[in-house]
């Protein structure tokens, strides 16, 4: 049996799971830079991470994965 999402999705955010076990865990942002940062961060954190990119309202047509930031 699939889980049901508690949530609606935010038009014009920007989502990125933690994948982890027994469960997913869904973080938005607001601003793509946000997102990214935040991402990365558990990224080094060594996390399993799937980019979903900016919501539209059915779907995330601007996925593409954010680059690391030069150090």
């Amino acid at each position: 049996m699939a889980s049901k999402k508690n949530f609606a999705m935010g038009k014009g955010k920007y989502y990125f799971t933690i994948k982890s076990s027994p469960n997913n865990i869904t973080i938005f942002r607001d601003t793509v830079k946000a997102a990214a940062d935040t991402y990365h961060k558990y990224i080094l954190l060594g996390k399993e991470c799937e980019w979903l990119g900016e919501w539209d309202g059915k779907k995330f047509p601007k996925n593409s994965t954010p680059p690391l930031p030069n150090a």
